[in-house]
């Protein structure tokens, strides 16, 4: 749903990069579940948070200091499945941000653009964030639109998207 990319200010708060599609819509949860790759999930409790920008800022009770929240620099931020909305027509055709994240992108030449890791919203249209396949180049950014994105498909981790290398 999210990750923390370090602390806010001195008093425990946390800055969040959010793959939802709205920025505060973690708020709506008290409870969220924090982890990396191989270390174990921990439950957190939420106390509050409020939007800065395109960021989630919020402050979760067991951190109260800057150092505190620099430790959980880096964390996954995880909802259950089960607490999520349900999806239309049952989830057949609809999918959440954060299940698209780690997929890979490709171009209508099947060539591989990299992998999504976010998503954010410009007001005008949604953007895909995307990891070139060459870690040396900056991200691409494809508007996550009709037009462009072809084909979203989840068993095989694929988005397609009608975009080329070079833009």
């Amino acid at each position: 749903m999210g990750h923390i990319t370090g602390p806010f200010g001195i008093l425990g708060w946390v800055k969040i990069n959010t793959y939802t599609e709205h920025v505060d819509s973690l708020l709506d949860y008290s409870t969220w579940w924090l982890g990396k790759e191989n270390n174990p999930w921990q439950q957190v409790q939420v106390e509050t948070g409020h939007i800065n920008g395109n960021t989630l800022n919020a402050k979760l009770k067991t951190c109260s200091d800057r150092t505190q929240a620099l430790q959980l620099k880096g964390m996954q931020i995880a909802i259950p499945r089960d607490q999520l909305p349900a999806l239309p027509d049952g989830g057949e055709s609809g999918y959440y941000w954060s299940d698209l994240i780690g997929t890979e992108v490709v171009n209508l030449a099947n060539e591989k653009l990299g992998t999504a890791i976010g998503f954010f919203e410009t007001g005008a249209n949604d953007v895909l964030r995307v990891q070139h396949s060459d870690e040396n180049k900056k991200e691409i950014l494809i508007p996550f639109i009709q037009q462009v994105v072809i084909k979203v498909d989840l068993k095989e981790a694929r988005i397609t998207v009608d975009w080329g290398l070079d833009y």
